[in-house]
């Protein structure tokens, strides 16, 4: 049965008119992307059958071109489109953001850090360039890698917040491991960057960890 013969409370196109987009399912969020199934295959049957190849919605959206690509049903055209989705879904937190304050709003700041680091297979290092009166000037990444004491370099983080006038920094870097526990090298390097940045008077206002399903903030476990 085709999903324009359901009940109209049951389509989820329909469903989310009625309810809002909460309401619906990961597979039922898919099916509207998606818009058409498959020979034999709704659409919705076809996002349950992708949630499962793909073992859930976080691995299907951070699936590389040519995995992604493999699966009946997608393809480059459905590729390019999620990027796009995606892209705007960064840009619309960035642009909150830059509203209504870095300092003001904690849970959006790490929900725009998880969005840029969280999916990466490995380890990137970023800062948030951050105006005097603490609004975003700029999000950069600046290391990847492994990153320790010896791979960030204070000079580097400090020359780069002179050139965009940035009075503040929001540190940022993710565990690729999952884990978000900051471990002792992530301390010292937080400390190595408060003492450099601290010779141009330019603060650092805490540091993020991100890891898979969760962002630690050094400020409120004290470390900062």
């Amino acid at each position: 049965m085709s999903i324009r013969d359901w009940p109209e409370g049951e389509r989820p196109r329909e469903k989310l008119l009625a309810l809002g987009s909460e309401a619906l399912s990961d597979a039922e969020l898919l099916a509207i992307f998606l818009r058409v199934g498959v020979t034999g295959r709704s659409a919705v049957d076809l996002a349950r059958d992708l949630l499962s190849a793909f073992g859930g919605l976080r691995a299907l959206l951070e699936a590389d071109r040519a995995r992604f690509c493999a699966e009946r049903g997608l393809g480059e055209a459905k590729y390019v489109q999620l990027q796009a989705v995606l892209e705007l879904s960064r840009r619309h937190l960035a642009s909150r953001l830059d509203r209504e304050g870095a300092l003001t709003s904690p849970s959006l700041v790490r929900a725009y850090l998880a969005s840029r680091l969280r999916h990466l297979g490995h380890e990137e290092f970023a800062a948030l360039f951050l105006d005097s009166q603490h609004r975003v000037i700029r999000f950069e990444s600046l290391f990847r890698g492994t990153l320790d004491s010896a791979s960030v370099y204070p000079r580097e983080v400090a020359r780069r917040a002179l050139e965009l006038g940035a009075g503040a920094l929001i540190l940022a870097h993710n565990h690729p491991s999952g884990v978000a526990e900051p471990s002792d090298a992530d301390r010292r390097i937080t400390e190595r960057l408060r003492e450099a940045l601290g010779l141009f008077e330019i603060r650092v206002l805490d540091h993020f960890v991100v890891g898979d399903g969760e962002v630690v903030s050094f400020a409120e476990r004290g470390l900062i």
